[in-house]
């Protein structure tokens, strides 16, 4: 499997935005991540291309409007309706810059079918081995399955190394498929996997902001969610877009971690949104009305991390 390296990416995200913020050497890498050029090199590995279908696979209980913040999530990606600006689609355009130094062609991303097993028919303890064996129950090939799973649910990893994490399944007859998981931190680690929503468990105590969507766990994933869907499709195979060792690289958004608005550094997300409604804080506007927080990705035309308002 093509996991292990983008689980080193995923816990580097959850380790430089949380983990470090108490100490110098954090202040010393979100320099680097700021203000030093980030170079990504193509690997010459395959990319995603063309019409890809998201499958989703719903692991315990989610309720219905914690399923909808996620799918409009991703239906924003690709979305052809306009978005009031910043935008999703447009944070998502960053990405496509780096099909340039290729010869495949951007993919669309279409939402495909949705599994959900509210059951646990594999308990509530899982493995990485299971995670691959829920993303199989997507689609075969031609598609990026994303295995969510609920606040109970136990992941090896989950909290201590890693919020999420993206890899590919082996070659078949029947094609392979890139996978993403991403964990609800809600009742495990929201000061991990949730900030800036959360207070966070190290570093500098601010008060946590308001998540746009009224959920810290589910707006805490789509930060997650949207690392790994971008790793996804400059990374899928672990030969594609990354900096440094193939074993634990830096990719798009993982370079950028802990940034979300303009003048970032560690405990401080950056200049944000605010919803006057609600009070809410995000940097992009999404499908029907919805509001997020992305991260920074690293820009390929000035190797720098850029937000996307």
């Amino acid at each position: 499997m093509a996991a292990s390296s983008a689980a080193m990416a995923a816990a580097c995200l959850l380790a430089c935005a949380v983990l470090f913020q108490t100490c110098d050497a954090s202040r010393k890498l979100t320099a680097l991540v700021q203000d030093q050029p980030i170079t990504m090199t193509y690997h010459k590995g395959a990319l995603l291309s063309g019409r890809i279908a998201v499958n989703l696979i719903w692991y315990g209980n989610f309720s219905a409007p914690q399923r909808a913040v996620i799918t409009d999530f991703l239906s924003s990606l690709s979305s052809a309706a306009p978005q009031p600006e910043p935008s999703v689609s447009t944070w998502f355009k960053t990405a496509q810059k780096y099909y340039a130094n290729s010869k495949a062609r951007f993919p669309t991303l279409a939402i495909g079918n949705h599994v959900i097993d509210q059951s646990y028919s594999l308990g509530k303890s899982l493995k990485e081995k299971d995670l691959v064996s829920l993303a199989a129950r997507g689609s075969p090939s031609r598609a990026i399955n994303v295995v969510l799973t609920a606040d109970d649910v136990a992941v090896d990893g989950f909290c201590m190394s890693r919020c999420g994490t993206h890899g590919a399944s082996r070659r078949s007859r029947a094609g392979r498929f890139a996978y993403v998981w991403v964990g609800n931190p809600a009742s495990q680690c929201p000061g991990q996997c949730a900030w800036p929503y959360h207070q966070p468990v190290y570093g500098p105590q601010a008060a946590p902001l308001t998540p746009p969507n009224g959920d810290v766990g589910v707006d805490g994933m789509v930060i997650s969610l949207a690392s790994m869907v971008v790793g996804t499709v400059t990374n899928p195979f672990g030969n594609g877009f990354f900096q440094g060792d193939a074993d634990a690289p830096l990719e798009a958004a993982t370079a950028c971690a802990g940034v979300y608005g303009k003048g970032a550094y560690p405990g401080y997300a950056g200049s944000l949104l605010v919803d006057p409604a609600s009070g809410a804080s995000y940097n992009a506007n999404g499908a029907h009305g919805r509001k997020y927080l992305v991260p920074a990705l690293v820009d390929p035309d000035t190797s720098a991390c850029s937000t996307v308002g």
